[in-house]
């Protein structure tokens, strides 16, 4: 049996395609796109068809999982509007069994529309099919490009505190960071550099992508999102935007200066995750973690080591491709199963 599993986000779709025989997972094939949900929603059902053309024939598909984060777009009046909206398009897109993951497990349209918050940015219920794998006790982080989950699993299964964003908020489970989109200044009051500490000017001047590109943390081809000037993606451009933050230009700064900034700033994002996992982990006394997303090697380990946790890496399982999308590929599992 061939399974799409799709994790839509507000600003990227992912597609983990399975191969299954008798529940065992066979091959694996993966691929993204950059789709900004806030302002171009009405695409969703060409780019689920073209992801999975990417990879196969759209009639070699038996059966589709989602999952979602979309829904909290400020296209949606309402998280309900979001979970309904993205349910819509995918049933009109699809001709095979489709259904979703929601916080109880996957759930079909019927059940989605009566309560349709359940679904609400439970892709995090996903990621811990794959993270079982490595350990039935630990806390799995994923940093994506804007947000980080920290999900606790004893006994083989999850037991986050928190069920929706707005509780895991609360708990550390949730921390709203991530490796590409967030803004500089929503972490940072002030940058140190040559010994002195300059307050950051609160505006959209650069965002975490830069940051990394600059550290050469991340490649031009993981640079997916747009940048806030419009502007290019090179080692230049971008620190020509960190430089703004701190209300200076490259005729001020020189690269080494902005190298030492990207350094420091690294360094309070690394903290603000470790934050929300010491939370975590001393809410649940659990000692390993298990890292995947794109931030897994460039934050979440050194988030955990900040701690002195035990790290393990998801890539031990799965290629650096499949971490980016491991709810996706959790996705596809749980589909799987439900059929079954």
């Amino acid at each position: 049996m061939r399974i799409a599993g799709f994790d839509i986000g507000g600003a990227n779709t992912d597609l983990a395609v399975i191969d299954f025989e008798d529940g065992e997972i066979k091959n694996i094939e993966v691929d993204f796109e950059y789709l900004p949900m806030w302002s171009n929603n009405d695409d969703l059902s060409r780019v689920l068809v073209k992801l999975i053309e990417n990879i196969c024939s759209l009639s070699e598909i038996d059966a589709v999982g989602i999952s979602m984060t979309a829904e909290l777009v400020d296209a949606y009046d309402t998280k309900k509007d979001g979970v309904l909206d993205v349910v819509k398009k995918c049933e009109e897109t699809f001709s095979c069994p489709i259904a979703y993951v929601g916080v109880d497990g996957m759930m079909s349209k019927d059940e989605i529309e009566e309560t349709p918050l359940k679904a609400a940015a439970a892709n995090w219920i996903a990621t811990a099919q794959i993270a079982t794998l490595i350990s039935d006790n630990c806390i799995f982080i994923d940093t994506g490009s804007t947000t980080t989950d920290i999900i606790p699993i004893k006994d083989g299964r999850e037991c986050a505190i928190g069920k929706s964003d707005f509780d895991r908020s609360a708990t550390g489970e949730l921390v709203y960071t991530g490796t590409l989109r967030t803004n500089l200044a929503s972490f940072l009051d002030k940058v140190e550099l040559n010994g002195k500490e300059y307050r950051v000017a609160s505006e959209l001047f650069a965002q975490t992508a830069d940051v990394y590109t600059v550290l050469d943390l991340i490649t031009q081809d993981d640079y997916i999102c747009d940048t806030f000037d419009g502007e290019g993606k090179s080692q230049v451009e971008c620190a020509k935007r960190i430089a703004r933050v701190v209300c200076a230009d490259l005729e001020m700064l020189s690269m080494d200066d902005i190298i030492e900034m990207c350094k420091f700033i690294h360094q309070k994002q690394v903290e603000q995750i470790a934050d929300g996992l010491k939370q975590v982990h001393e809410a649940q006394n659990l000692d390993l973690i298990v890292t995947t997303g794109l931030g897994k090697d460039i934050l979440d380990k050194k988030a955990a080591e900040l701690l002195g946790l035990e790290v393990k890496s998801m890539g031990d399982i799965l290629t650096d491709d499949e971490c980016t999308v491991a709810p996706a590929i959790g996705t596809a599992v749980m589909m799987d199963k439900y059929l079954n």
